[in-house]
């Protein structure tokens, strides 16, 4: 009896409660003392008993158990007083705030969210108990990552009405550094070729600021495997890595790394079989499969082929399908017979596709894109395709989707698409200065998705310092289920060309216009269109270049008036994309071919013809490396004659190049050729009765030229880019798909195939030397530079510094230019 009440007595000790007897007695009264926050109806629910019952030392112990386990108390005493029970309990504080100081690899948003995971979080009970655990949890990650030296602590600062704060202090250090790699047993292949492969290494020279020198855990498991890989797809079947061992510095700074590895012998495929069901595809699974007998055993290509095995399958609704190489190994003869199992699964069919995240986009616009019906089998291929043709939809910033089976269907599931819309609307605006514009403003409005119906409205006012226009087009792309587009616009343009670096005219034009779009397949349409314009050329400034074009059509009673010309316009097109995004691509091509000609009846007889291209290739998996190349071509001409001469291309629709959308580092529309003015040398004459000299002219040997400053275009053009588009610097995750940087090179020329110098042979020498030749393509100006793109609620934004690597004496170059509204 001794033995057990001193056991009850250290239990009930234990528990932190006194009770003062052992025998069972009838409570009349409970009383809990010490409630700040909780209730005292909601303590007393954790009390397992009530006034009049009987109790015993065992059910007051199992009553404390009770109420530590509903986490709102540090300490509990009870205390018996008669037949009364007293308790007196210490909540548990409430956490204020919580602090972080001195962390940088683990950011704040982590954090909070990993001890959201243990119920630390403002508001909550402190429960103290789980501190020390994530102390050691977040010293274990820097442990993993090489930084042995990182220190976690926690500092509990109390506050008035029981409540604390919480500071985090970090003292993370740097990471251990990679002293030397050692790779033990290989000898078919030697420690160079091997750790080329990996992602660690050391002794790297001061400039390859991107090696990998520092010691990561996990970085050292997956070079293991990436070894492990580098042999299996050599044949070495039996090869492995037996230990890895890794070392310390006694200062913790460095590490020394060793792996001991056996490479085997290399294995040939004696057979490839297959088994299990394949679904009635046998014959193309078959022909799909790329090993062979006799092939040297690659690890790669028995994984390849598994994956298209299933991806086939996929297409046809086995969207689970199980496909496992086994293989059987004879060691004596050093070959392996591949036995392919194959287990398609039962077929699943699509019982819904949902749409979420389309607040603004209807989900008719969306269900049009799909190529994933409802009711049909469910095919990764087609769920893929679906995904494609939305991402490249210009309102749309990120496109997800899962598939979710139904609740006791094994074979229909329901595919969610969760879409994240990007401001469709924008206002159009630009700035931009140079060392001849200076301030240049414009101003507009465009809607990529009006209403949400996925058609594009068009209404712009644009003024600046040379053009003033405003415009009305509006574009159904579906205006039929087969996704034929009709569009039409009507515009007005007043367009003072010496205020555009060019030289002195004004266009006004009039004009209206019908397209068409048809497509052909999923990647690739034709556009057909047809316009009416109207132009008015006044206050043209004489040059050699547009004398011959000035002679055909200006009226010889009126050489000053105005030339007017109405024109019929015939498009054509073909377009290609195979995008994965509608805007900041960063994979995929994108080609375009348009002619334009006016018609025969037409006032003016020319064409135009342009070529577009650009190519998008990731450079690593999350595609946040890319590379673009960009290529425009075009030539333009008259055809047919006029009065006997031959029709040519009017001046205004020549090529033109620099700023932002062609040659960055340039000002706008000042490559290519230039006007040359002739003069011709006059010689005093004899004076006339009120002492006048008219003077008189010597010949056209004796003429002076000149050339201007501004450019008048030209009818052939060839421009081309390389940009290296990488991660944004210093930018939130969230904002990758709507901030772009990259680093560029431009280079190209716009020329006159028309031109001939000899046409000016009969001038001085010396005068003729001032001739360039604008009929040389090989007169390129390149730059280079940084471009970076924010798509902002007001629209695209665009600030570019650039720098000229080969120009043309007198060339006009911009290192900064900013614009709002153009297009990428």
């Amino acid at each position: 009896m001794i033995i057990k009440k001193l056991a009850l007595a250290v239990l009930l000790g234990t528990l932190g409660a006194n009770v003062q007897a052992a025998q069972e007695f009838q409570v009349e009264d409970i009383e809990v003392k010490g409630l700040q926050r909780v209730a005292l109806g909601a303590a007393l629910t954790h009390i397992p008993f009530n006034v009049g019952d009987s109790l015993n030392e065992f059910r007051i112990s199992q009553s404390i158990k009770a109420l530590y386990k509903s986490g709102h108390f540090n300490d509990i005493r009870v205390y018996r007083d008669g037949n009364r029970l007293v308790y007196r309990v210490r909540e548990r504080e409430t956490i204020a705030d919580i602090i972080f100081e001195g962390n940088s690899d683990l950011k704040d948003e982590q954090l909070t969210e990993s001890l959201d995971g243990s119920n630390i979080r403002v508001g909550e009970t402190l429960d103290r108990t789980v501190i020390s655990g994530i102390e050691m949890g977040l010293e274990d990650f820097y442990h993993s990552v090489g930084k042995y030296s990182a220190n976690v602590t926690t500092k509990i600062t109390h506050l008035p009405r029981n409540r604390v704060n919480l500071e985090f202090n970090f003292v993370e250090g740097d990471a251990a550094a990679i002293k030397q790699i050692n790779i033990v047993g290989n000898e078919v292949f030697s420690d160079a070729e091997i750790l080329d492969k990996i992602e660690l290494t050391f002794d790297s020279p001061w400039w390859n600021f991107m090696a990998q020198d520092r010691y990561q855990k996990q970085t050292l498991q997956g070079d293991m495997e990436t070894i492990n890989s580098y042999y299996l797809d050599r044949g070495y079947l039996r090869f492995k890595v037996d230990s890895t061992q890794v070392s310390m510095t006694p200062d913790k700074q460095g590490v020394y790394i060793a792996l001991n590895v056996t490479e085997g012998e290399t294995y040939k495929v004696s057979e490839v079989d297959f088994i299990g069901d394949m679904a009635g595809f046998e014959s193309t699974i078959r022909a799909i499969n790329p090993i062979q007998a006799d092939e040297l055993y690659n690890g790669a290509e028995v994984t390849y082929t598994e994956e298209v095995i299933s991806k086939f399958l996929g297409r046809y609704g086995y969207a689970y399908p199980k496909v496992v190489t086994i293989p059987e190994i004879n060691d004596e003869d050093h070959t392996v017979k591949l036995s392919i199992s194959v287990d398609p699964g039962k077929r699943i069919y699509v019982n819904k596709v949902n749409f979420t995240g389309n607040h603004v986009t209807s989900d008719a616009v969306l269900r049009r894109e799909m190529r994933q019906m409802e009711g049909a089998w469910l095919s990764n291929n087609m769920v893929e395709h679906s995904k494609s043709r939305l991402s490249r939809l210009p309102y749309l910033e990120t496109v997800e989707f899962e598939t979710k089976q139904l609740p006791n269907e094994d074979d229909l599931v329901d595919v969610d698409f969760t879409v994240k819309e990007q401001p469709s609307g924008s206002f159009t605006a630009g700035i931009g200065y140079g060392s001849q514009t200076k301030l240049s403003l414009n101003a507009g409005i465009q809607q990529n998705n009006f209403l949400g119906t996925g058609n594009r409205l068009g209404f712009n006012i644009n003024t600046n310092t040379y053009s003033k226009s405003v415009s009305v087009s509006y574009t159904d792309p579906y205006f039929t289920v087969d996704a034929v587009s009709l569009g039409g616009q009507v515009y007005f343009n007043e367009y003072d060309a010496g205020q555009a670096n060019m030289v002195e005219y004004n266009n006004k034009t009039f004009g209206l216009g019908l397209n068409w779009g048809f497509p052909v397949n999923e990647y690739l349409r034709v556009n057909f269109g047809v316009g009416w314009k109207y132009n008015q050329i006044s206050q043209l400034e004489a040059y050699e270049q547009i004398q011959q074009f000035y002679d055909i059509y200006a009226d010889p009673n009126d050489p000053d008036g105005q030339l007017e010309f109405k024109t019929l316009d015939l498009n054509a097109g073909l377009s290609r994309s195979t995008l994965n995004r509608g805007t900041f691509p960063t994979a995929g091509s994108q080609q375009t071919l348009s002619y334009k000609m006016t018609s025969p009846k037409s006032d003016l007889q020319y064409f135009k013809l342009n070529y577009d291209s650009k190519h998008y290739f990731p450079l690593t998996r999350n595609q946040k490396w890319s590379v673009l190349t960009r290529l425009q071509l075009g030539y333009a001409n008259g055809y047919g004659d006029v009065n006997g001469h031959d029709q040519l291309l009017p001046f205004w629709e020549n090529f033109r190049a620099g700023g932002a959308d062609t040659l960055r580092g340039f000002e706008n529309n000042t490559v290519g050729p230039r006007a040359i003015y002739r003069y011709p040398t006059k010689i005093p004459s004899t004076p006339d009765p009120t002492g006048t000299s008219t003077g008189c002219c010597l010949g056209s040997d004796h003429d002076a030229i000149e050339t201007s400053r501004r450019s008048v275009g030209g009818n052939a053009i060839a421009l081309a880019g390389l940009e290296l588009i990488v991660p944004t610097p210093f930018l939130d995750e969230s904002y990758s798909n709507s901030v772009r940087t990259s680093l560029f090179v431009d280079i190209g020329n716009v020329w006159d195939t028309e031109f001939n110098p000899d046409d000016y042979r009969d001038l001085d020498p010396k005068e003729f030397e001032k001739i360039v030749d604008y009929s040389d393509p090989t007169r390129y100006r390149s730059s280079a530079g940084l471009s970076i793109q924010w798509l902002s609620p007001m629209g695209p934004m665009i600030f570019s510094f650039a720098k000229s690597l080969r120009e043309e004496e007198d060339d006009d170059t911009a290192f900064f230019s900013f614009n709002i509204g153009k297009t990428f």
